[in-house]
């Protein structure tokens, strides 16, 4: 199982080198038993995320950054707060402490950890925002929004909410504006793009800069401990095509418990 996993080694590959049929080799790899994380559990900040491989297969994975291991994982179909509640209470039940959390902003998250630190990731808050502005602005609102969201992982949170407030005091108007259908009395906010990145910014604001706050836990400011270990996956588990729910997910054990 480790050369099929972790070398991306083909059934094709090993079975030459084995010199054994290709069923034989893939028989053999899915009958070996499953290794299970053996660390002892204790205090840590973790980071928790999921990643997918199209739309109904991904993983939701809880990780130390400071242990670079990752403590408990579950395929899911879809990104759910659920999951996120449930990992957190298997982790609690075998006894590690959990003393903060990195999560991606996702609505609800935050509250799986509402008694430990948050930090929400500033790398999935400034693309979030990106995703709403674009790389390139058309109105100087939108522009001048862009040029504050930037500043995130260079400032203190004291600086980055003054600035917030004072583009908020400047395009207070621009963002309240509405267009309403011809004929009808529905309406809608006529610059939503604007406002949706003005309101994710102020809504996820008291947990951007929460490691300012937390000096002595370390809490990471990323997930990227965790979006290193989804690269590695997805690279490794690529070159299997073809493979059922459930092989897919032994393999991705077989990753993650290194």
């Amino acid at each position: 199982m480790r050369s099929y996993a972790l070398e991306r080694k083909t059934l094709t590959q090993l079975a030459a080198t084995h010199q054994r049929s290709i069923r034989w080799i893939r028989d053999t790899i899915y009958a070996a038993p499953a290794i299970v994380p053996t660390i002892t559990p204790q205090s840590t900040v973790i980071i928790a995320d999921t990643t997918f491989w199209g739309r109904s297969f991904g993983v939701t994975v809880f990780r130390s950054p400071s242990l670079k291991k990752n403590l408990w994982w579950e395929a899911v179909e879809s990104e759910r707060v659920v999951t996120y509640r449930k990992g957190r209470r298997i982790l609690e039940a075998q006894g590690w402490t959990i003393t903060a959390a990195v999560v991606d902003g996702r609505r609800g998250l935050a509250q799986v950890f509402h008694d430990v630190p948050v930090q929400i990731c500033i790398f999935h808050q400034m693309k979030r925002v990106t995703r709403y502005l674009t790389r390139r602005p058309q109105t100087p609102a939108g522009q001048a929004l862009r040029s504050v969201m930037l500043q995130i992982p260079h400032t203190t949170e004291q600086a980055f909410t003054t600035l917030l407030a004072k583009w908020y005091d400047q395009w207070k108007d621009f963002i309240s504006e509405r267009t309403t259908l011809i004929g009808t009395d529905r309406w809608f906010y006529t610059h939503k793009s604007v406002r949706g990145a003005y309101y994710s910014m102020k809504r996820n604001l008291p947990y951007l800069f929460t490691r300012e706050h937390e000096p002595d836990l370390h809490i990471p400011t990323t997930t990227n401990s965790l979006d290193g270990m989804f690269t590695q996956l997805k690279n490794k588990v690529g070159v299997h095509r073809g493979l059922t729910r459930e092989r897919r997910l032994r393999i991705i054990s077989e990753i993650l418990v290194q």
